[in-house]
């Protein structure tokens, strides 16, 4: 952990009251103080497994900040540790939520982070679909996810929405419509939150030299640096420079961490390209 943040940590401990800090992976409820609805700043995490996140975890990875906040398995807000997503509970881990929150929080002083995690691990867009089924973790990821989110808008304001997939369709199939069904779950995210002009940011597919990628991965790429050209109010974040855990798929814990805080800076790049109203 970077020292602003751990000192940002302890300075937000000691102004607001939270009654408990160490959390397991399915997030054991704890009560924490909410801000007023408008400074409750929400953020929805959904893709497959690099957004989820399989880095490993470490003891500073556990440490709360009363102003990041997680939405946990049963639908309750506790201090955002890691691992914040339980889609695979015996793989998952660090992700690159965390450290966004953090970043977020640290630059914005007056505003509390709510994360709603919602990735799920090995899960191909169409898996993003209205009544789609995800047989491997025996969820429905888009139900699911729209669920979670409508029950986290009751306590604050959606701002973005982070997207982290496409390893589950880069073949030749699939990459031949995923433009089409990236833009159409885009359309349907916004229309479903009330949304319309929420950012979309999404992140590239790991660039790992031990594993070249092939066209079909080539063009579900394209699809995402294309995304600020073709969506209103979207960003694409690169994984230049980022390692593998060893598996030439998954990032490694360093990985996500700075993925995260590439996430933060594509955020607050999109708000300063606002328009004044």
């Amino acid at each position: 952990m970077k020292l602003r943040e751990a000192l940002s940590c302890l300075l937000m401990a000691l102004t607001y009251c939270v009654c408990s800090f160490g959390q397991s992976p399915a997030g054991e409820s704890a009560k924490v103080q909410l801000p007023a609805q408008e400074n409750f700043h929400l953020f929805f995490l959904v893709g497959q497994s690099n957004m989820a996140g399989r880095g490993k975890v470490t003891p500073e990875d556990q440490v709360a900040n009363p102003r990041v906040l997680m939405l946990n398995k049963e639908g309750d807000w506790v201090p955002a540790v890691d691992p914040i997503h339980f889609d695979k509970p015996k793989v998952v881990g660090v992700g690159l939520g965390r450290t966004f929150g953090l970043e977020v929080a640290a630059k914005q002083p007056e505003i509390t982070v709510g994360l709603i995690p919602c990735a799920v691990g090995g899960s191909p867009i169409a898996s993003w679909e209205p009544g789609a089924f995800d047989k491997p973790t025996k969820t429905h990821p888009y139900d699911d996810a729209i669920k979670r989110a409508h029950a986290a808008l009751e306590a604050g304001e959606l701002k973005a929405i982070l997207w982290h997939q496409g390893e589950g369709d880069s073949n030749p199939e699939k990459a031949r419509v995923y433009e089409e069904k990236l833009h159409a779950l885009i359309a349907r995210f916004r229309k479903e939150l009330d949304a319309p002009e929420v950012p979309f940011i999404a992140g590239q597919l790991g660039q790992f030299p031990e594993r070249p990628w092939n066209e079909a991965k080539k063009k579900v790429d394209q699809v995402h640096r294309e995304l600020p050209e073709k969506i209103a109010n979207a960003a694409f974040v690169s994984s230049d420079g980022l390692t593998h855990r060893g598996d030439k798929v998954h990032f490694d814990a360093e990985s996500y961490r700075e993925l995260g805080r590439r996430y933060a800076k594509a955020y607050f790049e999109l708000q300063s390209a606002d328009p004044a109203p």
